[in-house]
């Protein structure tokens, strides 16, 4: 069968959720760090493109930056990776279930979100500082990109935390919904495409992009930063755990339960 029920994918999700919880902490290290250093490739493809384009063409640019950003979510699902904004879904679908505890679901999050910020810091730092991909022509994009994110309030920033991660969650779940390789990364890319377009913030492509603006000079602050990282963090995680996992939870937890039955 190509493509599951939405049943069907809560009960991937919660099979997924179980083996997140069960991985060693050096395996999810190494897996945040590729997650947060895909994800930050994708976002310095999206400064290239809309950063190379005449400032006329501002819509356009946009529209193709965004096309291009969803490479790093693909990476992740289907090449390997963890990230911290899908496992704001998977693992509280799992605890939902009761599959996992508390403490295995907080001991995930804390070590992928350190990874993630490793791995983000690592492309740009080498890529984005030291090689000057986000630097040189493409600076005043870049800068301008992170002084739109650290310029929103806190509440503001949350809000589109939520929106953005509900996107990304929905990459994940249709991911999950379909065997193809090709269903896989249609299912990734639209819901990716559409959350870098309207602009909503996500934790981990902000840990790349702030701090390469920093090291290229920008006026912010690693306060500025940190609060940032606070409010998005939050965000994301009532768009993954409430609007995706625990929406479908709830939604569908008598179809699993019928079907567990037989």
């Amino acid at each position: 069968m190509s493509a599951l029920y939405p049943h069907e994918i809560l009960q991937a999700t919660i099979v997924k959720g179980e083996a997140k919880a069960a991985c060693s902490t050096l395996s999810l290290s190494i897996l945040g760090f590729l997650g947060g250093a895909f994800i930050s490739l994708g976002y310095l493809a999206y400064i290239h493109v809309v950063g190379g384009m005449p400032h006329e063409w501002s819509g356009l640019a946009v529209l193709m930056g965004a096309a291009v950003f969803p490479i790093g979510l693909i990476c992740i699902l289907i090449g390997g990776a963890e990230l911290i904004t899908g496992n704001m879904m998977v693992l509280p679908a799992a605890w939902l279930a009761k599959k996992i505890s508390l403490a295995a679901l907080g001991r995930n999050w804390l070590i992928v979100t350190l990874a993630n910020l490793l791995g983000a810091f690592f492309v740009a730092w080498f890529f984005g500082h030291y090689v000057g991909l986000t630097e040189g022509e493409f600076l005043h994009k870049t800068i301008a990109v992170a002084e739109s994110k650290v310029s929103a309030d806190f509440g503001r920033a949350l809000v589109s935390g939520i929106g953005c991660n509900w996107m990304v969650c929905m990459g994940v779940w249709l991911c999950y919904g379909t065997q193809s390789m090709s269903g896989k990364i249609l299912g990734i890319w639209f819901p990716i495409m559409i959350f870098v377009l309207i602009g909503f913030q996500h934790v981990v492509a902000n840990m790349f992009v702030i701090p390469a603006a920093i090291w290229g000079g920008a006026d912010i602050s690693w306060t500025q930063f940190g609060w940032n990282m606070l409010s998005v963090y939050i965000g994301n995680v009532i768009g993954g755990a409430v609007f995706v996992g625990a929406v479908y939870w709830y939604s569908y937890r008598n179809q699993l339960s019928s079907k567990s039955a037989h």
